[in-house]
């Protein structure tokens, strides 16, 4: 396992993030794409999350909520590529500004001590990754990167 490493290049629309867990790449994609998982790691330990469907597969749609006692926020996207175990692409969209939608890739690459999460994200313009990470979103990407590899010991 290691620390999550987080790249945000100053005037680009781009999110890079890498982080090593202790786990075979099937595990981990498990534990990424079962709605009931994904509802114990995803976002800040502050946040409630309600996933209210999260259907991984091509064309596949999900919606989830983080709830805490200033309100909810919620979010929505489309699978758009699904390799079982290697990758996923999906747009990825806060409810709170329509029509500001990011892409995702997450790759899963095997390492000799695990498997090695890479995800990449492009969002429509720089100012809106900037108002991203404006918003918190590096410490939720954090928190649930931590959570994750909770979750993966456990489950393990």
């Amino acid at each position: 396992m290691s620390d999550t490493i987080i790249n945000t290049p100053a005037g680009t629309p781009f999110v890079e993030v890498t982080r090593e867990f202790d786990a075979t790449p099937a595990q981990l994609f498990r534990i990424c794409t079962d709605p009931d998982l994904v509802a114990e790691w995803l976002g800040p330990r502050d946040l409630d999350a309600t996933i209210e469907k999260y259907d991984v597969r091509p064309g596949g749609t999900y919606r989830y909520i983080h709830r805490d006692d200033s309100g909810e926020y919620a979010f929505r996207g489309v699978f758009h590529t699904v390799e079982p175990d290697k990758l996923i692409i999906q747009t990825f969209e806060w409810e709170g500004a329509p029509g500001e939608v990011c892409l995702e890739k997450m790759t899963l690459e095997p390492t000799e001590t695990g498997v090695r999460l890479h995800q990449q994200s492009v969002f429509s313009s720089v100012e809106s990754r900037d108002q991203s990470i404006e918003y918190g979103m590096e410490h939720g990407i954090r928190e649930s990167m931590d959570r994750l590899a909770e979750l993966v010991a456990k489950e393990g």
